[in-house]
């Protein structure tokens, strides 16, 4: 499989294009369109919060019909908690684009990613859409990218391509998040495309399989989201045979799905705001994989162990405490930990081995392992480190 970070290849018939709207300041292009020339089966995963942004719950209507055409996101203003407004906002945003370009409002998805509780700037919108319009096709995945990026440190694009049912497939996938960062869909907006010949509950059911163990699977800060949104366009351009669930091109197709959003999942965690440390914990052998979740979770949201980890503080001590208190069950007497490949505990108690855990928790990479040796199951959750600088970024993010 060929798996492309650096240059994103497109697609079969899926355009760009991003303009400048200013919608929280000048100076940037914060206004993109994903379009497709042919109407694409969609499916789509949205924020489990109770306070879901007005983008959100237009397009959780809209991907009932499982098809759509566009989706056209802005960054600066999540058009959160804006009241019926910022719904009508939402439905003129999509029908803006549909009248320009001639094609049906419903089948356009609209996104919003930045601060919430501010009304969208409606004017500058309404301005900016001729140009959006005019512009498809004039730029590529990376620029969506760089344009729904907020407190991104770099944007996150990757490519899998696959010969499936007889063609060569194109999958390819962009992303932003780097804060308000936890399972149930995380905190961030993923796009993914694909060429690919899919049925409907195919690739629904695709898409739900790869969430589950990459973006429900990473925390940076234990906060969720109003906008969280996955949506996958697939137009069938490629020319393959008809993927259909259960068949064997599901499985090559699955599995490159799957390894898109794992990939930007570990992107989302490596750009945590402030973070200097990517962190992967994995529990195994717990009763259950919903036991080696709590665990696995419990361990990565803990601040104390992020804060330990960013200070080289190899403390096995408060893994041990936050496992107990994950509720995940296990005899902390049978319980081992590693750092990396070192075994700092050994049945539950120290293994004098600090001075080599001290030196596996000072690399830029590190994956925490706690066997709780109680039966066969495990799981694997992505998180990073705690630092002042997070603390400075989500202090101004409003200045």
């Amino acid at each position: 499989m060929s798996v492309n970070i650096k240059s994103a290849a497109t697609p079969k018939g899926f355009l760009f294009s991003t303009v400048e709207a200013a919608v929280k300041k000048p100076g940037r292009k914060d206004l993109a369109m994903i379009y497709s020339e042919k109407e694409c089966i969609a499916a789509g995963m949205f924020t489990t919060s109770s306070v879901k942004a007005a983008p959100v719950k237009l397009d959780m209507k809209l991907i009932k019909s499982g098809s759509g055409r566009a989706i056209v996101v802005n960054s600066g203003n999540a058009n959160a908690c804006t009241g019926p407004q910022g719904m009508r906002d939402a439905v003129e945003t999509a029908g803006l684009v549909a009248g320009l370009k001639g094609i049906n409002r419903n089948s356009i998805y609209v996104c919003s990613t930045g601060v919430i509780g501010t009304p969208m700037p409606m004017e500058r919108i309404r301005a900016a859409a001729s140009g959006l319009v005019e512009g498809i096709g004039k730029s590529t995945m990376e620029d969506v990218a760089a344009a729904i990026m907020t407190t991104d440190t770099f944007h996150k694009v990757i490519s899998v391509r696959k010969k499936i049912g007889g063609a060569m497939v194109t999958i390819t996938g962009v992303c932003k998040g780097a804060g308000m960062i936890r399972p149930d869909m995380a905190t961030m907006l993923c796009f993914i495309t694909t060429d690919a010949s899919i049925e409907r509950m195919a690739l629904d059911t695709a898409l739900r399989q790869a969430v589950a163990r990459s973006f429900n699977r990473i925390t940076i800060d234990g906060d969720m989201s109003t906008n969280d949104t996955v949506l996958v366009l697939a137009n069938g351009m490629a020319g393959n045979g008809m993927i259909k669930l259960k068949s064997e091109s599901y499985k090559i197709f699955a599995g490159a799905l799957a390894e898109i959003a794992y990939g930007l999942s570990e992107m989302i965690v490596k750009d945590g705001e402030g973070a200097t440390k990517l962190v992967e914990v994995e529990v195994r052998n717990a009763k259950n994989e919903r036991d080696a979740e709590r665990g696995a979770f419990a361990v990565a949201n803990s601040l104390l162990v992020k804060t330990a980890i960013y200070g080289n503080d190899a403390n096995w001590g408060r893994i041990m405490a936050a496992a107990g208190y994950s509720n995940a069950r296990f005899n902390p007497e049978k319980t081992d930990i590693f750092f990396n490949k070192v075994h700092v505990v050994k049945k539950g108690v120290m293994n004098n081995k600090d001075r080599e855990a001290t030196a596996e928790i000072k690399s830029k990479k590190l994956k925490i392992t706690v066997d709780l040796q109680a039966w066969n199951a495990s799981a694997k959750v992505l998180t990073c480190d705690l630092t002042e600088n997070y603390i400075r970024i989500n202090a101004e993010y409003r200045t």
